[in-house]
C-alpha cells in the first residue's frame, strides 16, 4: 500500500486508481486460469433469498460488522466486484468525494445491510465499502436486518453456488425432514435433489398403498427417513459397497437406481444387496 501524500484528494485519486488496477488483475488472472465467470462478481441478494426461502427478518439495529463479511449487494452488482473494487470508472467522481471527505476527517453515516448467516448485503453505502476496503479498515458501523431462511446459507462462495442450494430448497418442500435427518441428507449435484425427491416421493405412495391410508410429507419424510434411507444405507456401508460415495445421499441414490436396473423391482433383500456388490466391484474396474 502506497504512502499517503497528505493531500486528502491526491490519496483519494490513488486510492481509487488502485482498487481498479486490482479489479482488472484479478479479472485477467480469472480469465487467464479459466476459473468460473462469477469467481468475482458480487453475490446478488435477491437471488440468493429466492434459493435459500425467505421465512422472515429482524431489525438489529446498529452494529459493527467486519467488512471482509461484505460480499453482496442489493442492487449495484455491477459497479463492483466481489471485494467491492470498481468495475469501471463511471463511479469514480463520487467515490473520490466520498473518499476525500473522510480523509478531512468528516464523519460518514453508518452504511445499511442485510445479514444472511455470516455474509452481508450492502442496501446502501456501497462507496463507503468499498473506500474502507481501499484503506484496509476492518471494521466498519452499519443498520443491519438480519434475514431468515429456510435453509442454511453456509456453503455460498459464488452464484453458481445458488442452484445447488435452490433445488435442495425444493427438496426439502417436499421432503420436509427435520433439521438433524436433512443435515444428513446432502448432495452435490444440484439435479439429484430432484431425483432424490421422486424417489421419497413415490416410497411414500406405495407406503400409502402398503398401509390403506393417506400420509402427509412429514410423515412420508420422517417414515423414508427411518424406514428406508437409514437401513439402506448402514447395510451398504456394512458391505462396503461404494465405499468412493462419502455422501449417504448419493450412495443411496445410486443403489436405487442399479436396483431398479437390475431389478426393475423396489424390495431390499440379500440377493439385491449381493448384486450391488457385484455391481459396485465392476464400477471399481
Amino acid at each position: 500500500m502506497a504512502r499517503d501524500t497528505g493531500f486528502p484528494a491526491a490519496d483519494a485519486e490513488n486510492d481509487f486508481s488502485r482498487l481498479r488496477r486490482q479489479a482488472e488483475l484479478s479479472r485477467l488472472v480469472q480469465w487467464m486460469r479459466r476459473q468460473p465467470a462469477d469467481v468475482n462478481e458480487i453475490l446478488p441478494f435477491d437471488e440468493v433469498v429466492a434459493a435459500l426461502g425467505r421465512t422472515g427478518e429482524v431489525r438489529l439495529g446498529l452494529r459493527q460488522v467486519e467488512v471482509r463479511t461484505i460480499i453482496g449487494s442489493v442492487d449495484r452488482t455491477k459497479d463492483f466486484d466481489r471485494y467491492f473494487r470498481p468495475t469501471s470508472s463511471h463511479v469514480r467522481a463520487r467515490w473520490e468525494r466520498l473518499a476525500t471527505a473522510q480523509r478531512r476527517g468528516e464523519s460518514m453515516p453508518p452504511v445499511e445491510l442485510y445479514r444472511i448467516g455470516t455474509m452481508h448485503f450492502v442496501i446502501d453505502g456501497h462507496h463507503r465499502v468499498s473506500i474502507a476496503i481501499a484503506r484496509r479498515q476492518p471494521i466498519i458501523d452499519a443498520y443491519v436486518t438480519e434475514i431468515h431462511t429456510r435453509i442454511a446459507p453456509d456453503g455460498i462462495n459464488v452464484s453458481s453456488d445458488l442452484l445447488l442450494k435452490d433445488h435442495r430448497r425444493l427438496f426439502l418442500t417436499r421432503v420436509p425432514l427435520s433439521q438433524a435427518q436433512a443435515d444428513a441428507v446432502r448432495l452435490t449435484d444440484p439435479w439429484g435433489y430432484a431425483q432424490l425427491a421422486e424417489a421419497v416421493e413415490a416410497w411414500g405412495f406405495r407406503l400409502s398403498q402398503e398401509v390403506g391410508e393417506f400420509l402427509s410429507r412429514p410423515e412420508m419424510a420422517r417414515r423414508w427417513f427411518g424406514e428406508e434411507f437409514l437401513p439402506v444405507v448402514r447395510m451398504a456401508r456394512r458391505a462396503d459397497i461404494r465405499a468412493d460415495l462419502t455422501g449417504d445421499a448419493e450412495l443411496y441414490l445410486w443403489l436405487a437406481g442399479e436396483r431398479y436396473r437390475l431389478f426393475r423391482k423396489h424390495i431390499w433383500d440379500k440377493a439385491v444387496f449381493e448384486q450391488l456388490s457385484d455391481a459396485a466391484r465392476r464400477h471399481r474396474r
